[in-house]
């Protein structure tokens, strides 16, 4: 839990990012370096608090005398009461704890606090305490109110349901059902409950107590003093203690709508007094904004009641339906009007603002910017966490860099920049990976935790510490002559990241005079020996430390010279009387008291009450009192408490030292503390003035750690910076001459695997068109286009890849479309959801996108499916886009395409010890072999299943499988079904199948010149000159059968066989063919051409693997028949 803030409860990240990083837009301004409005806040707003009571004016704070807040007649509802009514209503609903509902029971909503007046302590006369919390409740009607009653927050009638369901404490008086709801929490406890109410959603209003003395027959005076929000936290007093802030993800409030352009974001921003505006955003770019962060309070505008249908019933029909899926669980408003100034407006209403407040739009005009990643696309290459995906951010930056760095890199992810700002990226990391000199820590403080405690006027001496620490790492860059170059092109990503273009040497002079500035009034220096804490004898030295810590070595004593020189002569003189009172009385004890059992007298500090006493143990005054020479005994009086309480009976003081604690001490101590509260609130107040700066400059130092770790995590892991063009405007210009229509990937491997260990599979993909891709399962076609996808997308965000080379264009749109899971919710199937997710792409993709979609019509049945995967692909060879549609329906290969441009590709296999294992290389070609009977298997499928699997296939697609070969009549069917014929003599064998190699290759593959079949026999090894060859062989089994096999290493092979029980004994035929792409081949079609002429084979189901490598280049008509 935050100390004063709650763990949701702050507008900045932990997470957090920069308001801008999320929200892009083709409109965008950006501010200047002068002062905004929007940005700097309004004074009068930020030291404005609404008071009721009859104390005076104190420092920041407007009583009832000074201005009175408007009051109204608690008989009269407005129309605008009655929505807050309602919408109090609505929450309650939801609760379900019985004491909870006991207390619903008790409400009567005839007024905005909820109070029945007929109950006990229901009254709402003018004046007294529920009447006061009316007219604060008046002032924010949808916030919790929290009021202070001495040692506890109080809170009443619908707000003490709230913290009974939600905050998780008990209602004061039990559950007595005559009087009105009340619950409430010690003032120590206030953190934990802010928290639990932002954490659920609820804003909270925090009304403090004036303190002080208040005169007789009089009530305090209280006043607002601050606000909790989910985004935003309490900061009250925070100026007054050493506690850092840990601000959790800003949460803004988020308005939806739809125009002709298509969706459009607006996220608004209180406490950065900013806004950003994304139009023409996707179904699918909105959906994955609104998963990336939480929102204080979500509008949909009623343009979005009608989508592309024409219906009215919003999310049934096409388009829509993912978006009404995402809003449906969340808590949301509909709005009508104009979108941004109806929007402003109620931001205004929720948080309390006067009409006057402006907010500051923080867009960037950029053009050209890649559209944001689609939700499917960041899920499924780890841009966001997703179980069971290699998480993207993990390998970008190492581990020590998390918080503020590490969501700027997933903020820059999802919405990559434009082609400028991501070339000064690379460029600056570039630099970082080549420096030779020592870099700074590179603070990283959150912009808008600055915004709040600076308007607030609550920065404590440790937040200006880690200010100057920020100013003066951007100087220590500005001086270095290595590191100013990098610093010059940080300066337009972090424009981008804050909307503010500021000077590059005003930038350095502005943080020249902020450092300057703190470095004068905030005490630096450990030799400021007047700061130490008073030490006196006789005065416990640690009462001094807990009364002089809180403001001593907070600012520089120059300033303060005078209240430490009264704290000075009020310590000493405080000692004085300690001394003279209570020492001759320790004295007089010690010398007449009994060893045991006798009476004690010490000085003690009574930390509880923050005073020094006499503590007396079995002492009795009285009684001491009437020996001669003990004086100070009889001045003794009991020690009483501030609220006039006798503290015990062994506590003792005098009216000397009573005076000399209060009166000159202890107001001499509150007055320095005060003023160094005076001090750093000027402080505050100062360097508001250059607010712009101060979060220009803190984003760029977590920009510049962002992309520091980066370059050091990228060179540990061998990765390179890619050779980023952007499209060519000539439409003249030849693709193939380096134009930005290829993208070649050399020596590319996983993102997830650490390229320095040696463990990668290296794949080079030159890709000028659409690829159309095949491959068995578990062959490496997901991992390829994940990898292609994440190098990509780290290519146009200025990052480096996981290639040995790159060379990538600037693409307008990256979009990855893998598995699809079903949605009852919205009542789709799995290829509902893939249709939906495919429109989007087609309608998206342009000849300067990269389309990547993994076995395309997975869901549906095969024909029509292989149809609309052929009709897509269709459409994206057109739009002339660059990527890559897997499939395993081979039955697209056997439609009339029109597609012109595209490329086959297919994923290896090897064929090792008659398994076929897949070697993850990218081949030229068709793949037409699933593996599913070897995946099934691995996985752990019954083998009784698989052997009946294995049948059925080969009963139905035998023809296929033997590749169009015509049978010969079935002479003899064995028990299983196995077409068999007496085997031939080995020369026999050898002649068929040397005739049959022949006419294969005299048709389509090499010159059969040359070529021969050799044998070995059963005590025989292959000659040296099968050393590094690829072979084709046919092993005779010692139980007659036949083995087909090919490989690179015919002796090892041969070797591997023999070792096998019961194959020692035999013998091979081989023959040495150009390339190990022929061997697979020429393995696959003797399998299948042997079997049909009615030899029996001990590897039959291999024959199924027949289209590894280029077999696209052969064709049933190919494959003769062997007579």
């Amino acid at each position: 839990m935050h100390w004063i803030a709650t763990r949701n409860a702050v507008v900045s990240l932990p997470r957090w990012r920069s308001f801008a990083f999320l929200f892009r837009s083709p409109f965008r301004t950006h501010s200047s370096l002068k002062p905004s409005p929007l940005l700097l806040l309004n004074t009068r707003y930020s030291e404005r608090r609404y008071c009721l009571g009859d104390g005076k004016s104190v420092k920041g704070i407007t009583t009832a005398s000074s201005k009175k807040v408007k009051t109204k007649s608690t008989d009269v509802l407005t129309d605008k009461d009655l929505s807050h009514l309602l919408w109090w209503k609505e929450r309650l609903q939801t609760c379900k704890k019985p004491s909870t509902l006991q207390l619903i029971e008790r409400l009567m909503y005839t007024n905005l606090l909820g109070l029945d007046p007929s109950l006990r302590n229901g009254s709402l006369k003018d004046g007294n305490l529920n009447w006061e919390m009316l007219q604060f409740k008046s002032r924010f009607p949808r916030e919790v109110l929290l009021c202070r009653v001495g040692d506890f927050y109080e809170a009443i009638g619908i707000d003490a349901c709230i913290l009974v369901e939600y905050a998780g404490l008990n209602p004061f008086g039990g559950l007595r059902s005559d009087s009105v709801p009340k619950a409430g929490c010690p003032v120590v406890n206030l953190r934990q409950t802010l928290d639990d109410l932002t954490r659920n959603g609820f804003s909270v209003c925090i009304v403090e107590e004036i303190q002080g003395p208040t005169p007789a027959r009089s009530r305090k005076g209280r006043f607002i003093s601050g606000h909790a929000h989910p985004g935003s936290p309490y900061v009250y007093g925070l100026v007054g203690v050493d506690h850092d802030l840990d601000f959790p993800e800003p949460m803004p409030v988020v308005g939806i709508s739809r125009s002709a352009r298509g969706y459009c974001m607006i996220s608004i921003f209180e406490t950065m007094k900013a806004y950003s505006l994304d139009d023409g955003l996707t179904e699918e770019a909105l959906v994955t904004k609104l998963r990336t962060r939480r929102c204080h309070h979500l509008f949909l505008h009623a343009s979005l009641r009608h989508n592309a249908s024409g219906t009215c019933r919003w999310g049934e029909f096409g388009e829509g339906g993912l978006l009404w899926g995402e809003c449906s669980g969340r808590n949301f408003e509909w709005f009508e009007g104009d979108t941004l100034s109806e929007l402003l407006t109620k931001v205004k209403d929720v948080y309390g603002l006067d009409d006057e407040v402006s907010f500051r739009n923080v867009n960037v005009p950029l053009e050209n910017r890649p559209r944001p990643l689609h939700l499917g696309t960041a899920t499924q290459i780890g841009a966001l966490p997703t179980e069971g995906i290699p998480c993207l951010l993990k390998v970008l930056l190492p581990s020590t860099c998390s918080g503020l760095p590490s969501l700027y890199v997933r903020d820059l992810l999802l919405n990559p920049p434009a082609y400028d700002i991501a070339l000064k990226i690379q460029e600056t990391c570039k630099l970082m990976s080549t420096i030779t000199c020592s870099v700074p820590e590179f603070t990283c403080v959150s912009s808008a935790k600055l915004v709040k405690l600076l308007e607030q006027r609550e920065a404590n001496y440790i937040e200006f510490c880690r200010i100057k620490n920020v100013l003066d790492e951007v100087l220590h860059m500005h001086r270095h002559p290595e590191l100013v170059e990098i610093l010059k092109l940080l300066m337009e990503p972090t424009w981008v990241a804050t909307g503010l273009k500021i000077d590059f040497e005003t930038f350095v002079n502005e943080c020249h005079w902020a450092s300057d500035s703190i470095g004068e009034m905030i005490s630096l220096d450990d030799d400021e020996s007047h700061q130490n804490v008073s030490k006196c004898a006789n005065v416990p030295n640690e009462f001094f430390y807990d009364m002089e810590s809180s403001w001593r070595g907070r600012v520089k004593g120059i300033h303060i010279e005078e209240e430490i020189t009264q704290v000075a002569k009020s310590a000493e003189a405080l000692s004085l009387a300690v001394t003279e009172d209570f020492h001759p009385i320790i004295s007089r004890i010690k010398a007449m008291a009994a060893s045991l059992g006798g009476s004690k007298g010490e000085i003690v500090y009574a930390k509880e009450h923050e005073s020094v006493w006499f503590k007396g143990k079995r002492f009795t005054p009285s009684v001491w009192g009437g020996t001669a020479g003990e004086e100070q005994i009889k001045q003794l009086k009991p020690a009483f408490d501030s609220k006039g309480k006798k503290v015990g009976e062994e506590w003792f003081t005098t009216q000397k030292v009573e005076t000399a604690l209060v009166r000159l001490y202890h107001e001499a101590s509150e007055n320095a503390n005060a003023r160094v509260l005076e001090l750093l609130r000027e402080l505050s107040a100062k360097l508001q003035t250059k607010i712009n700066v101060l979060v220009f400059a803190s984003m760029l130092l977590v920009i510049a750690k962002a992309l520091f770790s980066h370059a050091c995590e990228g060179r540990r892991r061998k990765w390179v910076f890619p050779t980023l063009v952007g499209f060519s405007t000539d439409e003249a210009a030849n693709p193939l001459d380096g134009g930005a229509t290829r993208m070649k990937l050399t020596g590319l491997s996983p993102y997830w695997f650490d390229v320095a260990s040696g463990t990668a599979v290296h794949n080079t993909v030159d890709m000028q068109s659409l690829f159309l891709l095949t491959g068995p399962n578990g062959g490496g076609k997901s991992s390829l286009l994940r990898s292609i996808c994440a190098a990509a997308l780290l290519g146009i965000c200025g990052f480096m890849v996981p290639a040995e080379s790159a060379y990538i264009p600037h693409f307008d749109s990256i979009m990855l479309h893998m598995k699809s899971y079903d949605s009852p919710v919205d009542g789709k199937s799995s290829f509902q959801v893939e249709m939906s997710e495919i429109r989007s792409i087609v309608s998206q993709a342009t000849s300067r996108s990269l389309v990547l979609i993994d076995e395309i019509c997975r869901g549906t049945e095969t024909a029509k499916g292989t149809c609309i995967a052929g009709s897509v692909i269709e459409n994206l060879d057109a739009s002339g886009c660059l990527g890559i549609v897997s499939t395993h329906l081979h039955g697209i290969f056997d439609l009339p395409l029109t597609a012109k441009n595209v490329a086959y590709k297919a994923m290896g296999a090897d064929n090792v010890e008659g398994q076929t294992k897949p070697t993850w290389k990218l081949t030229d070609g068709v793949c037409r072999e699933s593996l599913a009977f070897e995946t099934a298997k691995r996985e752990g499928v019954p083998e009784t299943i698989i052997q009946r699997a294995e049948a059925l296939y080969i009963s139905v697609y035998a023809k296929d499988a033997s590749f169009g070969v015509v049978r010969p009549n079935k002479t003899e069917t064995s028990s299983d079904n196995e077409i068999r014929k007496p085997v031939r003599s080995e020369r026999s064998l050898e002649k068929d199948l040397a005739k049959a190699i022949l006419k294969i290759c005299g048709i389509k593959m090499v010159e059969p010149v040359g070529l021969e079949c050799l044998s070995i026999g059963a005590r025989e090894l292959p000659p040296p000159s099968t050393v590094g060859s690829s072979c084709v062989y046919v092993m005779k089994r010692p139980d007659k059968r036949l083995y087909i096999g090919q490989t690179d290493d015919l002796e090892g092979r041969i070797r591997a066989h023999r070792a096998k029980e019961g194959l020692q004994g035999s013998s091979f035929l081989y023959l040495v063919v150009q390339g190990k792409s022929m061997a697979c081949q020429l393995e696959t079609l003797l399998i299948n051409q042997l079997h049909e002429q009615g030899y029996s084979l001990a590897n039959l189901a291999d024959g199924k693997h027949r289209n590894f490598g280029t077999s696209s280049s052969l064709t049933a008509s190919d494959v003769v028949s062997i007579s």
